[in-house]
């Protein structure tokens, strides 16, 4: 089963929830998760919980103990927060590079599915007709202890975006696109990302306008890195790493040298941006 999740503490996460039962054929069953009811339309499952989605580690083991499932992907309905409180529908996979600050683990990542995520931009792009932006974040926060991927699609970044029907549609169109679209073959070629902004500029502008599909990236004020945790990104990709891609500009020297090295010594391809 392919899940998606939202939580009762977040009105973005709600206002996805809302439009995906009354427009895209979800139907209540008689099971309930973290005792709201389950819905269900076809091989995807709507699950609610009362908690901080970015602190539920362990929520894919979660799901098999109440369930009796284990779910293939995870979809986080969710809002996006910024003091800047910039309009914007963005995607990202989850994890802390160091000290873990909102959810998850010190120095764990999330399973990432570069795939899913690409398709995720691309749909949000295509259906954008509110003139927000549309980006990639780096990743960041928990929760961190999944073993099946997963991603967050964001509404930001204040209530009244949060609130907004036509984000609330486009999010949960995407949604469904992505699940019933990123296990189909691509020819996509997926990179861990290294540098620049936290809203990934390079990355969701290259990622928009070629075949590079982004997994895990790391901001520049995230650098620098372990080679262990570059490594580890790698490890937590879902499918074949082909390449590590560099913002040239927005990186720090030491990391420029390291992504370097790790291409060379994995015979991966060193993409300098």
């Amino acid at each position: 089963m392919k899940v998606v999740m939202t939580t009762k503490v977040d009105l973005a996460s709600m206002n996805i929830r809302q439009k995906l039962t009354e427009n895209f054929g979800f139907k209540e069953t008689d099971q309930e998760f973290d005792d709201s009811v389950v819905y269900q339309n076809r091989e995807i499952i709507l699950l609610t919980t009362n908690r901080e989605m970015i602190y539920y580690d362990n929520l894919d083991l979660e799901i098999t103990r109440q369930l009796g499932i284990t779910p293939e992907i995870i979809i986080f309905a969710s809002r996006h927060s910024s003091q800047q409180r910039l309009p914007a529908l963005t995607t990202h996979v989850t994890g802390n590079w160091g000290k873990a600050m909102y959810g998850g683990k010190d120095e764990s990542l999330a399973l990432s599915q570069p795939v899913a995520m690409k398709l995720a931009l691309l749909k949000l792009n295509e259906l954008n007709d509110l003139g927000w932006t549309v980006c990639y974040e780096a990743t960041h926060h928990g929760p961190s202890e999944l073993n099946v991927p997963s991603l967050f699609i964001e509404i930001g970044s204040s209530e009244h975006e949060w609130k907004n029907d036509k984000a609330g549609e486009i999010v949960a169109e995407t949604i469904l696109y992505v699940i019933n679209n990123y296990d189909r073959d691509h020819n996509f070629r997926t990179v861990i990302g290294i540098g620049g902004g936290h809203y990934a500029p390079k990355q969701t502008k290259t990622a928009l306008n070629s075949e590079l599909a982004f997994s895990h990236i790391v901001a520049k004020y995230a650098h620098p890195i372990s080679k262990e945790m570059l490594l580890k990104a790698i490890n937590r990709t879902s499918g074949v790493v082909n390449g590590v891609y560099v913002d040239w500009k927005g990186s720090k020297g030491e990391m420029k040298q390291m992504a370097r090295a790790i291409a060379e010594e994995f015979d991966l391809e060193f993409i300098k941006d």
